[in-house]
């Protein structure tokens, strides 16, 4: 028994490895913006390292910059992290219902995308051995990648570091321009997104709230209109799920 768990955890580390590297790389960016944030190498990669989230760990960190209240970032952070909450429902039925409440609680800790799609792809129930080598890395990139960030933001030129910065926003590019490409509505929403994102900067009143409260604002109110009047047909959701594997 001792070896096969051993092999399922070899087998998720190996599953994991690219999920890491690429982790590295957001982390590196999150940490300089921690950095300019005003926080330490070790409170970044803490805060990376339980947050396991990019967006979720951007808007908690762009609330730390504006000296936000705890209810401001709570908010925020859950509004952002709220898909989770869907994949943690559909993972839960890749596990056997004897699988232990612990594994359970340890395993929804590390739920992020890449770590969802490559476990859900994965044929049969999960062990709880397998899904613990899949996030080892994954965690341990997040939290080296924003450490790196402050230290190396620290040795580096300001100008280089302002440059390494629009990696981040690169990363946000890239999640939204795949299902911009695939939908014209998504498309429409995106940039509705941004131009109200400005409008809600310089529009008296509105511009005083802080950024965090204009972005939980504008998600909610964007994403519940686009809800309503552009419900997803069920022929849609039965595509993206045989789509969401791969």
């Amino acid at each position: 028994m001792a070896a096969s768990k051993r092999t399922l955890f070899v087998r998720g580390l190996r599953d994991g490895l690219p999920i890491g590297l690429g982790y590295l790389a957001v982390g590196f960016t999150l940490g300089i913006a921690a950095k300019r944030a005003g926080m330490t190498a070790l409170q970044a990669a803490l805060t990376c390292f339980l947050t396991n989230a990019s967006a979720g760990g951007y808007a908690g960190i762009t609330v730390i910059a504006e000296n936000g209240t705890y209810l401001t970032m709570a908010v925020m952070i859950l509004v952002a992290n709220a898909r989770y909450l869907l994949m943690s429902a559909a993972l839960s039925q890749k596990f056997s219902t004897d699988t232990p409440l612990i594994h359970r609680f340890l395993i929804a800790y590390e739920i992020t995308d890449e770590v969802f799609g490559v476990e859900i792809a994965s044929p049969g129930f999960l062990r709880p051995a397998y899904v613990y080598g899949v996030f080892v890395l994954p965690l341990l990139g997040w939290g080296g990648g924003a450490y790196l960030g402050v230290v190396m933001g620290n040795l580096l030129p300001v100008s280089l570091v302002s440059a390494l910065s629009v990696g981040l926003y690169g990363m946000f590019l890239a999640i939204i321009i795949p299902p911009a490409r695939k939908s014209r509505i998504i498309a429409v929403l995106v940039i509705l997104s941004m131009a109200f994102s400005w409008l809600c900067g310089v529009i008296p009143l509105v511009n005083r709230l802080s950024e965090g409260t204009r972005i939980i604002l504008l998600t909610v109110l964007i994403a519940g209109a686009a809800a309503l009047l552009f419900p997803r047909k069920d022929g849609e959701n039965a595509s993206d799920e045989k789509e969401a594997p791969e």
